[in-house]
Formats: structure tokens, sequence, C-alpha cells
């Protein structure tokens, strides 16, 4: 038998970590490595948080999962605090981001279908989006290199240039059933949709009796300095999919939306065998007690700010390697000149500091949320260890 049991549809690296402790991961030689990846802006709170750790050791010993066909106080509770916390009346639970990316499109469209009009199905999505490997998700991006293998698509979708509004009001037509979109593309570059861009939007939709569903599985809980980065373009979604962060590291993901645009989201009409188990609900009681108070969220700005500050300062002692430094909070980039995957091995192997590629030639700087100086110290000396030391001979 030659294929693995592992189904190889990853390019593992030779990195083996097998124990973590607070920001840094440790492998299977014992090499320690700083993690500026958190398993891909998940792991907000580190790997030996106590308080995360205790309340799922707690909530496994008493009770991890039982049917949705029985009340769950447990979820009552944390969608409460997430409806308390956002512009949400109600939540639904999952187990993933591609999950609660499927349950927001399921939700857009329903809320045209509910009353008949069954024509307006279409959302409008934006190049170099990623929204997860579903045949949904997948379907919902433009990015070929996800639909390989996977044709025919799912129809319903319509792909437009991010952060042109006037191409989207074009766009609009009798089948629209909305705007799919990300505030600040996470995979796709790190790149932030501007202001104006995220304002016309929600105009648009008002406008044209639309729902304007968010994807903030990566910028969301945190991660970009306000607890949603919907936040900081002083809008409000129907619709918001979150995810990674909001478990720390626990399989935790939840679509939120209003009440309105909720409406055609009635008994039958979705479900999941594990989403709202007891377990997750603990897992996400946990995190949001850690991150969703004024001061942690003012810290993360700080760090976020200091760590930019540190690598734009850096960046311009390598013009034949960086362009420039993108991102808000402790969501932040830097777009290379050269193999932005290459560069990532570079730096894991050479010098045990983890980040992760992403469109654009970006490098992702996305570490736990509870980073301190030490940290971003560790980070700079290794990033700088690693420029001196990359031999700059091949193209982007």
């Amino acid at each position: 038998m030659s294929i693995t049991p592992l189904m190889p549809v990853y390019g593992r690296c030779a990195f083996r970590p097998v124990r973590g402790d607070h920001c840094h991961l440790i492998g299977e030689d014992g090499q320690r490595y700083l993690d500026f990846a958190a398993g891909i802006a998940v792991n907000i709170l580190g790997h030996s948080h106590e308080g995360l750790i205790g309340a799922i050791q707690r909530q496994a010993a008493t009770l991890m999962h039982v049917s949705n066909l029985y009340g769950s106080p447990q979820g009552e509770h944390l969608a409460q605090r997430l409806v308390d916390l956002t512009f949400a009346d109600t939540v639904f639970f999952t187990n993933s981001g591609a999950e609660a990316v499927e349950c927001a499109i399921k939700t857009a469209r329903a809320y045209h279908q509910h009353v008949g009009n069954d024509q307006k199905y279409e959302l409008i999505t934006f190049t170099n989006a990623f929204h997860g490997r579903t045949l949904g998700t997948i379907s919902a991006s433009n990015q070929d290199k996800m639909h390989k293998g996977f044709l025919p698509l799912l129809p319903g979708f319509k792909y437009i240039e991010f952060n042109d509004l006037q191409a989207v009001k074009a766009a609009i037509g009798p089948h629209t059933a909305g705007f799919l979109v990300e505030p600040i593309q996470g995979e796709g570059g790190i790149r932030p949709a501007s202001p104006e861009f995220m304002t016309g939007l929600r105009q648009l939709a008002d406008g044209h009796d639309l729902i304007l569903a968010l994807d903030e599985v990566q910028t969301g809980v945190a991660r970009s300095g306000t607890f949603y980065a919907y936040e900081q373009y002083g809008i409000t979604p129907d619709i918001l999919a979150t995810a990674k962060g909001i478990g720390g590291g626990f399989p935790l993901g939840a679509c939120l939306a209003t009440e309105k645009a909720a409406r055609g989201m009635v008994i039958g009409t979705h479900g999941s065998t594990y989403g709202g188990n007891p377990l997750g609900m603990a897992a996400g009681e946990a995190v949001l007690d850690a991150v969703a108070n004024p001061a942690f969220l003012l810290d993360v700005r700080a760090k976020g700010d200091r760590l930019r500050a540190r690598m734009e300062q850096f960046i311009g002692n390598y013009p034949d390697l960086f362009v420039e430094v993108r991102g808000r909070g402790l969501l932040l980039g830097i777009q290379l000149k050269v193999d932005a995957r290459s560069f990532v091995g570079h730096l894991r192997e050479r010098h045990q500091a983890l980040t992760v590629s992403g469109g654009d030639n970006t490098l992702r700087v996305v570490p736990p949320l509870v980073i301190d100086d030490s940290h971003i110290d560790e980070f700079m000396d290794k990033l700088s260890a690693a420029a001196a030391s990359y031999p700059v001979t091949e193209p982007a």
C-alpha cells in the first residue's frame, strides 16, 4: 500500500509538535519553537492557558455530548453572552469556520426564500477570498487552486473585485440575495477592506433589502483589536460567521444573526450533530472570560501597534526581501518580494519561529493574543536572523 494512513492532502513540513508551552511549541525532538502562527489564528490564549484547560477538564468530567433534541443550558448561556457582546439576536453553533460560513450562506438565502422570493439566491463574493473547504465555501471563492478536482461548483455566487464598490453596484441583479465578505482578508494576504467599501456594502444592503454577511472566522474574537473587526468600520452586519479563536483550540464555530436576517431559519431547516455540545460551550465560555473585556482588547491593540512598528522599522533594512506591513491588531502580514512559502520554511527550519504564508505573497504573523514584549523581542530577533541568512536568488 503506497498511500499514507493520514490522507495525503496536506503538504506537511518536518516539524512534529508534541507539546505546547504558552507561546511556544515543542517538537518531537525536544526543539522549542516560537509560535507566531497559533494554529492559523486559533490558539489565541496560547497552548497552556489554565482557564481554558480547566474549563475543558471540568466539563469533560461532567457531560461532553448530548443530542440537540434536548434543551441546552450550556448553549443558551454562551449564545446569550455573544448576543450581549455583538449586533446579533440569535446564534447557531458549529464545529468549524467552514460550517459557520455554510450556515451564513443558508441563512442569507432563507431570508428571501422564506417569504417566497425564491429567485433571490445569489451572493456577491470577492476575489482572493477564503471561506472554507466545503463544496459550498469553495464555490463562494474565486480561487482556482481550491476548485481543481471538485468541479462542477455550486451555483449561486458572483465574484467581484475586492474593495471595488462600483463593481458591486453594477453586479446587483434580480437574483442577488446579499454579500459575503471578509472585513480583512486573511488567507488572501491580510488585506483590509477600505472603510468606504464596508460602509458602501451596508448602504447597498439596506437600499436593496439584501443581506450583509461577514466572514470573521479569522478576524474575530479580539484578533483585530476589537471583539469583531466590523466594529472598526462603524457598521453592523446582518449575519456573521465566527470560529478559530472562539474555541481557543477546541473545534468551535458559530453563525450569528439578527432576528430579521434569521427569519427563515425555523425548525427543521438546519442542524448539526456535534454543534453546541457542552464541551465546546465550556471552551467558548473560558475564551470569552479571558478576552471579552476592554482591558484585554486594549492590550491586543497596544501589542499589535508595537509589533507592527517594529516590523515596519525592520523591513527597510531589507528592500530586496520585503514590501510592506499590513493588518490590524495581532492580525498582521508582511508582503514579500521573494517566495513567501520559502521564507516561512526558512524561518521555521533555520530559526525555529512559526508563521504562515498567505495570498499576495504574504507572511502572516498571527501570534497568540497573550504574547508579551519578550515574545515580540524573540520574534524580531529570529526574523532578523532569517532575513540576514535568506538567499535572495529566487523570484516571488
